[in-house]
């Protein structure tokens, strides 16, 4: 059967064609398109009724009917607002009535999962998982079965359901029971805040100006690299001295001049990306995505001017994930695509195949390679990590814009050039002398198999400081793709 043209279900009551005498397979047809009136009408019907289909609830713009048919081949189209259609994502045949999707139903055992949950509103019984689909097309009158792929209905219903979540749920639901969150003042030396993040094991940190009494913004990973990369370039040595005198405020001041030298034009000050209590998840997490930000901070002001200004949180997509998966992990049925592998799903960035002109390649490199490149790869490609991979492309490690936090470990940053320092060794400033290469903490290296459901892919992404899982090859651990938090709510939010 198909995957979203048809899914397997028990009949719905009263809407069905069926061979009397004949063994019946149930069949779910699904829209995800959107209308105001739909049918489905085909050769189970002989093409002279037209069986009208009904949205799904929570999800309007996805349509569906389900019929009881004999194991068989039929060719179905859709009659959506008075116009014929047909899905252009299904097995497709031209005959009699033009282009019409094709389905074949068969009894044999097949196990993929549902499209719609194990309980849909509207039906007498619930889906009997004994039934499963098979996606053929049809080519010269020949059946050949086709690979497993997630449907677009499938997808749409997922997408409405987690949207659902996200807009009825705050920032409130992000704030541990307890915790802390700690600012730096932006008068601070750029030497000492190096410090204190390396010592509290954060990557990210909010700025407070005592003067204006207001949070003015982050200092993050991206920032540290820029100045090691800059003092570098107009010094012989990084010396304590120079990161001594500079002020947070001077740094962040002074990275404003070179915009304005690069571009020609004079930026003023940008407000902090903020997000408060009272806003849905689903508006917290659109403003990381589309300012391209690694986190979030959630303030709260009782003053309509916003004085007095409380820090509550850090909000980061990470932490929203693991609201999602927490909330859908018993029903997954409530999120078709939550069990299906990651490699059918239209997700992440992939090795390319051989001859592919569109095709761009992963950024990994060997351990040997200096940490300017590194650094450079990390600035120029936009990424939270690098994968680390021996000659034959095997994952080994990960480098990532907070691992530069561990040259403040015995100030290692004043005695050190990056161009000499290869990766493998500032890999190894951030571990203990007995930590095996490629862990650290026990999960630098997040590494799941194309074959793994996508639920398990966010439940990796989902922990603190990962931003990338690696799709790696089982047993030489050959990396075959990379899925990062970003890709993750992209696709569940249909971006």
């Amino acid at each position: 059967m198909f995957s979203h043209g048809a899914d397997s279900a028990h009949d719905a009551g009263g809407v069905g064609v069926s061979t009397a005498g004949a063994t019946t397979v149930p069949a779910r047809f699904v829209w995800p398109y959107g209308g105001k009136r739909v049918f489905v009408s085909g050769s189970f019907t002989r093409w002279s009724e037209h069986l009208q289909m009904s949205p799904v609830e929570g999800c309007p713009t996805v349509f569906q009917a389900i019929c009881s048919l004999s194991p068989g081949i039929y060719q179905y189209k859709f009659f959506v607002d008075g116009e014929w259609r047909h899905d252009e994502r299904q097995p497709t045949i031209s005959g009699e009535y033009g282009i019409v999707n094709t389905l074949y139903l068969t009894r044999e055992y097949n196990q993929i999962n549902s499209v719609l949950s194990p309980s849909t509103p509207g039906t007498r019984m619930d889906v009997d998982n004994e039934n499963f689909q098979r996606t053929v097309t049809l080519s010269d009158g020949n059946i050949q079965e086709g690979s497993a792929r997630v449907s677009e209905a499938a997808i749409q219903i997922s997408r409405c359901r987690v949207s659902e979540y996200l807009s009825l749920h705050t920032g409130y639901d992000l704030l541990p029971d307890s915790g802390k969150v700690i600012a730096l003042d932006i008068n601070l030396p750029v030497k000492q805040s190096f410090h204190i993040l390396h010592e509290q094991g954060i990557p990210v940190a909010p700025l407070w100006d005592s003067f204006r009494g207001q949070f003015v913004g982050l200092l993050s990973p991206l920032d540290f690299i820029l100045i090691l990369k800059e003092l570098e370039t107009h010094g012989s040595n990084l010396t304590e001295e120079q990161l001594e005198t500079h002020t947070i405020s001077a740094w962040k001041e002074a990275k404003r001049q070179t915009y304005v030298r690069n571009d020609g034009h004079w930026r003023p000050h940008q407000p902090l990306v903020h997000a408060t209590p009272y806003e849905s998840l689903r508006d917290i997490a659109l403003k990381i995505l589309q300012n391209g930000i690694s986190t979030v901070p959630v303030i709260y002001s009782s003053s309509t001017d916003g004085s007095f200004p409380q820090l509550l949180h850090l909000a980061s997509l990470s932490g929203i994930l693991k609201c999602i998966c927490r909330y859908f992990k018993n029903s997954t049925g409530n999120l078709p695509i939550l069990n299906q592998p990651v490699c059918t799903i239209p997700l992440g960035s992939w090795v390319p195949k051989i001859g592919d002109p569109n095709s761009h390649p992963l950024a990994m490199l060997r351990p040997h390679s200096s940490l300017s490149s590194a650094l450079n790869m990390l600035v120029q490609a936009g990424v939270s990590s690098i994968a680390i991979v021996d000659e034959n492309d095997s994952l080994l490690d990960t480098y990532s814009r907070s691992d530069i936090t561990a040259l403040a470990k015995d100030k290692v940053y004043t005695h050190v050039r990056l161009e000499e320092m290869t990766i493998h060794q500032a890999l190894q400033l951030g571990q203990d002398a007995n930590t095996p290469f490629g862990y650290f903490n026990g999960q630098r290296c997040q590494m799941c198999l194309r074959s793994d459901p996508l639920l398990k892919v966010m439940e990796r992404l989902s922990n603190p400081g990962v931003r990338r899982v690696f799709i790696v090859e089982a047993g030489s651990k050959r990396v075959e793709g990379i899925i990062s938090l970003s890709d993750i709510f992209k696709f569940l939010l249909g971006l």
